[in-house]
């Protein structure tokens, strides 16, 4: 197999073996292709959305989408990550003393940024400069904005991730009962999850519907998100090492993993139950992560 010095880059970038472009390929063509048919058509940048639970390879799709993009489309692609537009530690401590202390952990809906989300977006999508926000997990909370780069050619292609991409909230009665430990211990009162489900309600639609077609990649169960999640913890370890930078703070054991994960279930499990038939792009994955089968709604 012939491999572009951008397919090569991509596969260092992910720590994938040569293989991965196989599968990538049988699976994803026919959505690079209607990307790149459809900018040659009406060269209007589209916005790709991908939903899945940690663990599950959006951001190697994302990467992987762009990298096939940008073969074809002489025009710059960009991936973005819900992620890089966590709230800042002191504005999640902020909502913590003032909301509920489980609002100082990132991740749930209610600690992002939409706003800034929706501007960097609608940025790129003008083809105005634009500085990307991007967050450090190894510090939990954002890069400086000096150490931050500016995209200032015009875009043919921004795919956002995230793993609450898409979600939609539940009916307030069905966050009566705790569904794990941490709920039932740590939000007794039920004010945190009510919370969440507000923000999913009120601030995320609008940040949600600039998606052009959601992508889902559908977990087996809840259960494998820990495995998942381990191993994308131990990959950020060794890309930390590589770079010289510390792999000790922000980096979580498995105790840690265990618990964090938890902040997630309620949201995951309501999107594993209702978004496969609404996702424009439904991919359901094996416990290893691969592919086992593919639908378009």
């Amino acid at each position: 197999m012939n491999i572009s010095a951008k397919e090569q880059a991509f596969l260092e970038r992910n720590q994938l073996p040569p293989a991965y472009l196989d599968a990538a390929k049988q699976w994803f063509s026919p959505i690079v292709d209607s990307i790149v048919a459809e900018y040659n058509h009406n060269k209007i940048p589209r916005v790709i959305g991908i939903n899945g639970c940690q663990g599950s390879g959006k951001s190697t799709l994302a990467d992987y989408l762009c990298t096939a993009v940008s073969e074809q489309l002489d025009m710059k692609t960009v991936a973005l990550s819900l992620d890089d537009f966590y709230l800042t530690k002191s504005e999640r401590n902020a909502l913590a003393s003032q909301i509920h202390p489980l609002l100082a952990t990132r991740g749930v809906p209610g600690t992002h940024d939409v706003e800034l989300a929706i501007s960097c977006i609608k940025h790129l999508l003008a083809g105005e400069k634009t500085l990307v926000t991007r967050f450090d997990k190894s510090i939990d909370d954002r890069v400086p904005q000096d150490q931050l780069s500016s995209i200032e050619e015009p875009v043919g292609l921004i795919v956002l991730e995230g793993w609450c991409l898409g979600a939609l909230p539940q009916k307030t009665e069905a966050l009566t009962n705790a569904i794990n430990a941490l709920e039932q211990e740590e939000d007794t009162d039920s004010i945190w999850r009510n919370y969440v489900n507000q923000a999913l309600t009120n601030e995320y639609p609008a940040l949600f519907n600039l998606v052009d077609e959601l992508i889902m990649l559908q977990a087996p169960s809840f259960d494998t998100v820990f495995n998942w999640r381990l191993e994308q913890e131990q990959k950020l370890v060794k890309r930390l090492a590589k770079e010289g930078l510390s792999t000790q703070s922000g980096i979580m054991n498995e105790q840690q993993i265990r618990r964090f994960i938890s902040y997630f279930e309620r949201v995951t499990e309501n999107s594993l139950q209702e978004m496969p038939q609404r996702a424009d792009h439904l991919f359901t994955l094996g416990l290893s992560r691969e592919i086992t089968s593919y639908t378009k709604n």
